[in-house]
């Protein structure tokens, strides 16, 4: 028997029989959970709950169908996929933590669905259910069967309606990177000229980067299986002229482009490392800047839009986006259509023009 207090949820009973993980936690004292945990096993010991284990060999604790799955995607995709289900996951325990999974019914799903579309809207619904789907049939697989069945084969998405996404004017960009400091303004000239992600400019290292050649090395794990894959990518002329200036005066012992020095809460220290997550500053970022709020992604889908304006092919843009789907890349356009180096030579050109509408500081950044 295993009896032990966790920080700020109280004591826990937790233990094993028959393969199958048994656990409760939120008890205020030791003596209640012995008791409680006393209590499962004298339920598991009745005839009824054995006749019921023997004839459902198969079969598993959603709580432990969880943590194996969440193993499993920590270990095959990107960090912010794997915190993205952990969130999920907080909210499926909080409905289904004690069951088996067997006992989750269709109803059930369809009514947690319910609430969730209620509560925020049919597009979160709707994620949910694609992942709770992804979750039973990763018990489900052959190699597992570690459950019998899905309780979400059946339900339906929720109907929801498609907008275009916004994508803002190159004016609205160039004012948002010149109301950021430098070092920030060289991350989001990086993210548009590469057209890279987010997390992809936050991995890259200077030895993804080849100043003869006039390349970088974009990795992604948004591929499938989660293998971090790698593309390369052609320079633009001011890419050259940040990532070279970025190369002269880097720290020698940092092997990022783009680093920060954080105090870690975890450990109670100050670490140097990589970016993770830089999200609130385009909120911040615009704000000041005075225009409609937009995000990181937003960059690609500005530069795929001037490159599609300028009737560069789609295979040309998929390639440069990272896209394994065409169908992915056709999201980022609404027209179609010499080669790659007529592509970079169109990002150059464009933000080198002014504009009459365009105020003095944003002429200035054009030249």
């Amino acid at each position: 028997m295993s009896v032990y207090l966790r920080e700020k949820k109280g004591w826990r009973y937790d233990f094993t029989r028959n393969g199958i993980r048994y656990t409760e936690s939120g008890f205020k004292t030791k003596r209640e959970a012995k008791k409680a945990e006393a209590r499962k096993q004298e339920e598991l010991n009745s005839p009824i709950i054995q006749k019921e284990i023997e004839e459902t060999p198969t079969d598993m604790a959603f709580l432990d169908l969880i943590n194996k799955r969440l193993d499993h995607v920590q270990a095959y995709n990107s960090q912010s996929h794997y915190e993205n289900q952990v969130y999920l996951a907080k909210q499926w325990m909080k409905c289904w933590g004690k069951l088996y999974c067997k006992q989750i019914t269709m109803e059930m799903v369809e009514q947690y669905l319910l609430k969730r579309k209620r509560e925020t809207s049919g597009i979160t619904a709707n994620y949910d259910l694609r992942n709770l789907r992804a979750l039973f049939n990763f018990g489900l697989h052959p190699k597992r069967q570690w459950i019998q069945n899905n309780p979400t084969i059946g339900i339906d998405f929720f109907p929801v309606d498609k907008r275009i996404k916004y994508v803002p004017p190159k004016e609205d960009v160039l004012k948002v990177i010149l109301a950021a400091d430098k070092d920030t303004q060289d991350y989001l000239w990086t993210i548009f000229h590469s057209m890279g992600r987010m997390s992809e400019i936050n991995r890259l290292t200077w030895q993804d980067i080849d100043f003869d050649e006039r390349t970088i090395i974009l990795y992604t794990r948004k591929k499938r299986g989660g293998h971090l894959t790698p593309r390369k990518v052609p320079m633009t002329e001011r890419l050259f002229d940040i990532l070279s200036y970025r190369f002269k005066h880097r720290e020698k012992r940092i092997p990022w482009v783009f680093w920060h020095r954080y105090w870690s809460r975890k450990t109670k220290e100050w670490i140097e490392g990589r970016y993770i997550d830089r999200k609130k500053i385009m909120e911040t970022l615009c704000k000041k800047a005075g225009v409609k709020y937009f995000r990181y992604h937003a960059l690609r889908h500005c530069g795929a839009s001037l490159l599609d304006n300028a009737n560069i092919p789609i295979g040309s843009i998929q390639r440069f986006l990272g896209h394994e789907n065409r169908q992915t890349t056709e999201i980022y356009l609404h027209s179609i259509g010499n080669s790659e180096k007529e592509m970079i030579g169109v990002l150059d050109a464009d933000f080198q023009k002014s504009t009459p509408q365009s105020p003095p500081q944003i002429k200035k950044a054009f030249n």
